[in-house]
């Protein structure tokens, strides 16, 4: 049953609400996240807000917690989360930023490098920091943005087939013979940001031609939906290779909540550029997921399927719920029967609210098995910071004040 302080789920639709949840969030992080010796952030948290890892250094990391204190600045929240976006831009800057060969290292250990590669998925969230940052006012952003695009174009980007690659080393001379969506699909929603900050064209045409890249030209052929992995020639590798096993980077299989996500960012898109396509592959990849991935006997959404539509991964992943209620929220204000996505946000925000939201220490639980049981006891792994939640209760923010 939901408690009674969301006034039976009109609450979840209040801009008010919804930035106090934002807030709370941000809250279980301020201010034992603040690495004060080496810069940057701790990036491991137990349930009750207990760090569990004093030492690495998480570039997706890094640039979520500068994303969320920009957010909570924008919003109105405390000047100290101004102070802890800089902090964090700081530290992106000395020790992640490599400026000889431009581009961003994955990793570190306090301050010293330990995974100088440069991965696409890194790049995009660095990207994505630095425009909202920039949004909020929060230091001087611009010429680093456009300075990393500039990288992204010269040596990341496949012009014969209009994605991203996943990865180079450190010097861009030699390139990983991995092939994702995944990063393409952060690399689109950060293109978004950046247009959104400084109003250049050319953001958004990047943004719109990943989207099509990818939920047109690579899901035509793998039925319509979303696969993650592809060879060299951008053709769907079917192979469950042993490395994909816990990588939260190359996953395998439909990701039930990637066609979602997707679905969100299509709507986003067409807010700027009102294409039919955009509504169209937006309604098929939501509708589809949702169907293949509702667990009708425990809630929530399953995490991935099979080609031949078994759910290989029946757990339930704080990520997938929250990009769910984003892209409701979205498909509710600009796609025909509103009344299916705001129902589903409704019911959806109503099982977070109930097993994914720490009501005690705040923040949400990362994992739980398929009947919502936990499984184990960190409540934010190494680059979690919330961003999913917090991402989505502000998208939802915006479609609501329209």
């Amino acid at each position: 049953m939901l408690d009674e302080k969301i006034d039976g789920g009109r609450a979840f639709f209040d801009q008010d609400w919804l930035r106090k949840q934002i807030f709370e969030t941000i809250d279980f992080y301020d201010p034992q996240c603040i690495d004060r010796v080496n810069g940057g952030y701790y990036h491991c948290y137990l349930d009750d807000g207990t760090i569990c890892d004093y030492e690495t250094k998480s570039l997706v990391g890094t640039a979520r917690f500068i994303y969320i204190f920009s957010i909570g600045f924008l919003l109105g929240g405390p000047q100290r989360w101004k102070v802890m976006a800089e902090h964090g831009l700081r530290f992106l800057e000395e020790v992640m930023h490599d400026h000889d060969y431009g581009g961003y290292f994955w990793q570190a250990e306090k301050r010293k490098v330990t995974d100088n590669g440069k991965y696409m998925y890194g790049q995009a969230f660095v990207l994505l920091a630095l425009a909202t940052a920039g949004k909020a006012g929060i230091g001087s952003t611009r010429p680093l943005l456009n300075a990393q695009v500039q990288i992204l174009e010269k040596h990341l980007w496949d012009d014969e087939h209009q994605l991203y690659l996943d990865a180079k080393n450190r010097d861009w001379s030699v390139t990983d013979p991995y092939r994702g969506q995944n990063a393409n699909m952060h690399t689109c929603e950060a293109m978004i940001a950046a247009f959104e900050v400084t109003g250049e064209q050319a953001y958004l045409h990047r943004a719109m031609t990943l989207a099509h890249s990818v939920t047109i030209t690579l899901a035509d052929q793998t039925w319509g939906l979303v696969w993650e992995q592809y060879n060299r020639d951008w053709q769907p590798d079917w192979r469950q290779h042993a490395e994909y096993k816990n990588n939260e980077f190359r996953l395998y299989g439909f990701v039930l909540g990637h066609s979602i996500e997707w679905s969100k960012l299509l709507m986003k898109l067409h807010d700027y550029v009102p294409e039919q396509w955009l509504v169209d592959r937006a309604v098929f990849l939501y509708r589809t997921a949702w169907k293949a991935g509702t667990d009708h006997v425990y809630g929530g959404l399953y995490f991935s399927m099979a080609p031949d539509g078994r759910i290989l991964d029946p757990y339930k992943y704080y990520w997938v719920m929250a990009e769910a209620l984003g892209a409701s929220a979205w498909l509710a204000a600009a796609a025909p029967d509103a009344d299916f996505y705001l129902n589903n946000y409704r019911q959806l925000f109503g099982y977070c609210w109930a097993h994914f939201i720490d009501h005690r220490y705040g923040a949400w639980y990362p994992k739980l098995g398929r009947a919502n049981l936990r499984i184990g006891y960190e409540k934010s792994p190494l680059t979690k910071t919330d961003y999913h939640p917090i991402t989505n209760y502000y998208e939802a923010m915006r479609v609501f004040k329209k």
